[in-house]
């Protein structure tokens, strides 16, 4: 479990604060007012509400009418009456796309056909008294209908309608045309030899056989194609007469000669038969008829008046099986004027249409060209009648059409349908001009109510199936419109109709896709005007006004979201048009020029902090971090807002709509002015981090104030404080994160920013919480550990308080470096190293990375100083019961236990409580301290034993031996001088208690080494032979050289002048040539020469020689020391002498045994030799081995003589002066020094 948490700290914190309310918690965040929590946590929840606000699909918008001056409020999604609805309410009257406001019903029949009504009246009235065609819809409805319907259409009164039927039933008859096309054929039953057939149709009506009229011929097919016209005079009697169409197959005039020669072209034994059937009639009769294929009969009834196109079933008498198919179309018409013919039938096309929407009361956008029964017979009858083709009937359609829906909108869908229809015809030249004309005529009326729908797009319901087609059939029409070529003669947005379009700067006409563009930045416009106007900021504070900013991005950004969800792909796939990022064009360029001023003024009104005079004792910034300044606490709680949220929502607001522009626009998104937004909030980021940091302190003080140093919880080892701690850290993150700031140098900065103020909380934390538990576990009774007769009467006890904070500062230093990682640090030395130079991005990250390194240590070091104090506490209870120990441990057997029981006590605190690496920086620091209390311990010895020295020579110099001092002033002056060379300040208490005691025997010293040994052996960890602690090692070492006996430590100083031998490079007293080898028990050694002798006579020659001797010398005490033959004026001796030394088996295995070689000077005329050099050999360097010695190489020793008396085992020789075998061995010792290196207290 508590490794989850050293893996995720932040998880586990957040997890808390979710869990566990903590009563506080609350006090802390009252001290600030939730600050952190405002801006972190609080401040997300704000922001993804906000989000998913922008991005939920919003119901239909409500929109203003204007009625008699007043406005009343619908909804679009209700609204289907003729009146239109105003945009925005800002347009002039030019600005209308041809939409009244509220626009009047008027007769539009009158209008239309003026002072002709009634001669259209009697026209129409004639064509239904002399109906053509049958089986459509005019036999159905009956001739009393449509007469019935025209009336009430053309609004005829009774009587004018009598008089005008009469007319027309008094009128002759019409003379009509059936006008037929024969197509094309299939499937024709073969008739030549080759399998093939030409064949060629005969037209004619069955009352008049005798005007035939004939296609052309289509050899060798049997899928003729003709496509070629026909106009039938239709007798008077239709209702009975048929027409008749005879499928034939050529036979060409050919002589038998040439019809052998299409022997080869023959297929078949039927093709073979048939060839020769007709050489044998050519042959026979020389007749060449043409042979029937098939014949197919229509009644002339069956024909409906708007005319038929129709497959046709080939039939032959004499055979059963079909003979193929014959597709035709068939339709009639009158000898009227084709223009007269086209205009009567606009006129009426728009009476009955005006009459059918009245009539109706269709919604607006929903007609799509249903007439009803009635109206439908009438216009067929007069399209048959008049002879119009379905060019000139759908021309008729889009110009009435196009007129009527300025009006009474009509489905857009009906437009795209005549479209289709139309736009080959004029894209192939099929139209006349006057034709063209009336199109395009048609097309300005039209193309206004497009543009309006897409202007005011937003009154619709986003993602309802009928919006969207109907949007998707406006694209259509706008995209089918600019496929055609737009005569130069015609304006197609004349400034009447279009108020709102700018004209191009070079004067050319403007396109369609133009103009879509600047209709979707005018309907973006408009609802930027329109939100401002609604959504007024209703006082000018600071508050006010952000919020009033935050909603109006809010609700811009709404409209770019039903765009891209629902618009954008229409205009796309039918226009190429980028409509959602045409609008963000428009908006982000208003909503920068809005917000950019606002943002700057607030920042710059948000002041740098100010400190109230003589406030000492509260943590702020001035101050640093450790809260002591005389600038006093910073007065944040009336600085504009200090505490508020709402320019960073602002700032989040801006930040989303940016991303969304980011994402319509990802090439060229920098060019937007909106894109460097980030700039305006500078100062306010700043400032917030300002305030943030002084927040975080002074919520950190509170928190250890508030800690009750108890563990938040049974898996964990820290308290409150340390999570209250990470929350601020938290929380801190989190809005980082919510900032993304862009601008990689400002982020660098801020990011620096942040990372050293943490660092500075985590210090600061770490020295309130030291501070916190400096007075825990003061004592302990007399007879708790230590038992029963403990020598004082209170000690330090360790708690648990220790251990939590410990762990506390512990726990807060660990999440620095996972605290870093996520703000995504190595993301911002990148984009450094990409902005400017690796170089200087390399410098970045080493400044951060020693900031974060100092921390670390520093924080690593106040966990140090905080054991270091608490063994500090344990220390004079330690060494007390320790050399109490070492003073009776071969006395009292339970010695020990009082130091080992009040150790094991407090270090299963610290072990059940603190984690393994402070634990083992616990001992650590034990094992320091106590080795630096037992070197003071030595000494203080040392210094005891040098304070008598120096007393008792100076009662033999002033008083003599045996005298009293005549002067006890003098006396204490003298001994006061004396220790001055004492250095109280590298000495603990319980030393200088110490030293004020009687001087210790080497005895103390080897079981106080014994106890030692006891504690490592007890309290080493991971099986571990030697403690690492160099402190331990050298006191270890010390008390074994002062533990040991004189005659040992003689020794003792033996070895180490031969390990100063081992170092020496460049001997000068000479060089000692020497071979030696161990024969069994028996030592063999050949003195051989030496070099570069010390000169000691005056002359500057030396008379040496050289004495063999063994060391230890109580364990050599039986063995001779053999000495060379004296080589006189000589510094370069040749001794060349051969020693065999007798050893017993006990002497040869003793450890660390020593040859030691002295070369002397012999002086005629002296009692001693002078002393020149000396030199030692380790029985571990003398081989063992039979073989001769002139076969073993030669050892080279150097002579040196003894420099200083700093060595250990010289020291603890000099502390014992009243041992008469160490004061002697000091003289000797001393003798063989020059006379100005060595201290003499005689």
């Amino acid at each position: 479990m508590e490794q989850k948490i050293r893996d995720d700290p932040w998880g586990f914190v957040y997890k808390k604060l979710q869990e566990k309310e903590i009563i506080s918690q609350r006090k802390i965040q009252e001290v600030d007012d939730s600050f952190f929590e405002k801006f972190g946590s609080i401040l997300k929840q704000a922001t993804q509400k906000a989000a998913l606000e922008e991005s939920t699909p919003l119901a239909p918008l409500k929109e203003v009418e204007e009625q008699d001056g007043e406005k009343v409020v619908t909804e679009v999604s209700e609204s289907r009456s003729v009146t239109r609805d105003s945009d925005s309410g800002n347009e002039t009257l030019l600005d209308t796309d041809s939409e009244p406001e509220d626009p009047e019903k008027v007769e539009f029949y009158v209008e239309a056909v003026g002072w002709n009504v009634d001669e259209l009246y009697l026209e129409i009235l004639y064509e239904i008294l002399h109906n053509v065609g049958g089986c459509d819809i005019g036999c159905e409805v009956g001739q009393q209908a449509m007469l019935t319907y025209v009336q009430e259409a053309f609004k005829i009164s009774n009587d004018k309608h009598t008089e005008l039927l009469t007319q027309a039933e008094a009128k002759e008859p019409p003379e009509l045309m059936l006008n037929v096309e024969v197509i094309e054929g299939k499937d024709l039953v073969s008739k030549d030899p080759s399998g093939l057939s030409d064949p060629f149709v005969t037209i004619y009506l069955m009352s008049n056989t005798s005007h035939r009229y004939n296609t052309s011929v289509k050899s060798g097919t049997l899928n003729p194609v003709w496509e070629e016209h026909f106009s039938l005079p239709i007798p008077g009697n239709l209702q009975e007469d048929s027409l008749c169409l005879e499928v034939w197959d050529f036979d060409p005039a050919e002589t038998v000669k040439e019809k052998m020669t299409k022997i080869f072209e023959v297929k078949g034994v039927k093709g073979l038969r048939k060839l020769m059937k007709e050489i044998a009639i050519t042959a026979s009769t020389g007749k060449h008829d043409n042979e029937l294929i098939g014949t197919a009969n229509i009644p002339l009834k069956s024909i409906p008046a708007g005319g038929m196109v129709m497959w046709l079933n080939l039939s032959k008498k004499s055979k059963l099986r079909r003979q193929g198919v014959l597709k035709a179309r068939f339709n009639f018409s009158s000898e009227k004027n084709s223009q007269v013919a086209a205009q009567e039938h606009r006129h009426l096309l728009r009476i009955l249409l005006l009459h059918e929407l009245d009539s109706s009361k269709v919604a607006p956008y929903w007609w799509c060209g249903n007439f009803s029964a009635a109206a439908e017979g009438v216009l067929t009858q007069h399209a048959a009648q008049s002879g119009l083709t379905q060019l000139d009937n759908q021309l008729a359609q889009w110009a009435v059409f196009c007129a009527v829906t300025t009006d009474h909108p009509l489905s857009f869908a009906l437009f795209n349908c005549l479209l289709d229809k139309l736009t080959k015809p004029l894209q192939s030249g099929l139209v006349n001009e006057e034709d063209v004309k009336l199109f395009w005529d048609g097309a300005k009326k039209l193309l206004p109510t497009c543009f309006s729908h897409i202007r005011k797009l937003r009154k619709k319901t986003a993602g309802d199936k009928t919006v969207m087609k109907t949007l998707r059939e406006v694209l259509k029409i706008l995209y089918k419109v600019s496929a055609l070529d737009l005569p130069e003669s015609i304006d197609l947005f004349p400034v009447n109709l279009y108020g709102w379009l700018r004209d191009k700067d070079d004067g050319s006409k403007l396109t369609i896709q133009e103009v879509l563009n600047q209709a979707a930045i005018q309907g973006a416009s408009d609802w930027f005007v329109h939100i401002l106007d609604n959504n007024e900021c209703k006082d000018k504070t600071e508050e006010s006004r952000l919020q009033h900013l935050i909603r109006v991005i809010q609700l811009v950004r709404s409209d770019l979201q039903r765009a891209v969800e629902y618009f954008d792909r229409v205009f796309v796939e039918v226009m190429s048009f980028p409509y959602s990022k045409t609008l963000y064009g428009v908006y982000e360029d208003k909503i920068a020029s809005l917000v950019e001023p606002e943002v700057i003024q607030v920042c710059k009104s948000l002041k740098r902090l100010r400190y109230s005079e003589g406030s000492t004792n509260s943590v702020h910034l001035a101050g640093g971090i450790n809260g002591e300044t005389g600038l006093g606490a910073p007065d944040v709680g009336t600085e504009p807002l200090a505490m508020g949220t709402t320019l960073f929502e602002l700032y989040l607001a801006l930040q989303r709509f940016l991303t969304l522009g980011q994402g319509l626009n990802e090439t060229d998104w920098n060019s937007y002015s909106i894109s460097k937004f980030h700039g305006w909030f500078f100062g306010g980021v700043a400032q917030w981090l300002d305030i943030a940091a002084y927040k975080a302190l002074t919520r950190i003080e509170k928190a250890v104030e508030l800690d009750n140093l108890v563990p938040v919880d049974s898996n964990v080892k820290y308290s409150s404080s340390g999570v209250d701690t990470l929350a601020i850290f938290y929380q801190i993150k989190i809005f980082w994160q919510q900032l993304a700031w862009p601008d990689v140098e400002g982020c660098y900065t801020f990011v620096a920013k942040i990372i050293d103020d943490i660092c500075r909380c985590c210090v600061f934390y770490s020295d309130r919480m030291s501070a916190r538990v400096g007075g825990a576990g003061a004592a302990g009774a007399a007879g708790g550990a230590g038992g029963a007769g403990s020598p004082f009467e209170s000690r330090f006890e360790v708690t648990t308080e220790w251990c939590v904070t410990i762990n506390n500062i512990d726990y807060v230093r660990q999440s620095l470096p996972p605290f870093v990682q996520e703000l995504d640090m190595d993301a911002i030395i990148r984009r450094m190293c990409e902005a400017r130079s690796p170089l200087e991005a390399q410098r970045c990250k080493e400044t951060l990375e020693n900031v974060i390194a100092n921390a670390i240590d520093t924080v690593k070091n106040k966990i140090v100083d905080l054991l270091e104090i608490m063994i500090k506490k344990m220390m004079p209870s330690i060494t007390r019961f320790l050399i109490e120990g070492a003073e009776l441990l071969h006395q009292d057997c339970s010695s020990m236990d009082r130091v080992m029981r009040y150790l094991e006590a407090n270090l299963d605190t610290l072990y059940q409580h603190l984690n393994n690496e402070n634990f083992s920086r616990t001992l650590d620091i034990v094992w320091e301290q106590l080795g630096e209390v037992l070197y003071e311990l030595i000494q203080a010895n040392l210094e005891k034993e040098k304070i008598a020295t120096r007393i008792r020579f100076f009662r033999r110099r002033y008083f003599g031996k045996n005298k009293v001092s005549p002067n006890i002033l003098f006396f204490r002056h003298r001994r006061a001088k004396i220790t001055r060379y004492i250095d109280p300040r590298r000495m603990t208490k319980s030393a200088a208690a110490i030293l004020d005691a009687k001087r210790r025997p080497p005895s103390f010293f080897s079981n106080l080494h014994e106890c030692l040994k006891i504690m490592i052996r007890s309290f080493r960890q991971d099986n571990k032979d030697i403690y690492e602690s160099e402190t331990l090692k050298r006191v270890e070492y010390l008390l074994k050289i002062h533990g040991m006996e004189t005659r040992e430590l003689i020794h003792q100083y033996h070895l180490e002048r031969w390990q100063e031998q081992q170092a020496v490079t460049e001997p000068k007293m000479g060089l000692l040539t020497v071979r030696a080898q161990f024969i069994e028990d028996n030592l063999k050694i050949e003195i051989m020469n030496a070099r570069n002798l010390m000169p000691t006579d005056s002359n500057g020659l030396c008379d040496s020689y050289v004495r063999v001797g063994l060391l230890p010398e109580d364990t050599f005490a039986n063995v001779e020391k053999p000495k060379t033959q004296t080589h006189s004026k000589n510094l370069f001796p040749l001794y060349d002498e051969m020693f065999l030394i007798q050893l017993s088996a006990e002497q040869r295995r003793a450890a660390d045994a020593l040859l030691h070689l002295v070369v002397k000077d012999k002086d005629m005329f002296s009692v001693s030799n002078t002393f020149v050099g000396e030199a030692y050999l380790h029985f571990s360097e003398v081989p063992a081995t039979p073989a001769p010695i002139s076969s073993l190489p030669q050892m080279h020793l150097p002579l040196s003589r003894p420099s200083n008396i700093d060595g250990d085992a010289m020291k603890a020789l000099e502390s014992r002066q009243g041992d008469k075998q160490a004061r002697e061995f000091l003289k000797k010792q001393r003798q063989k020094m020059p006379s100005k290196q060595f201290f003499s207290l005689g």
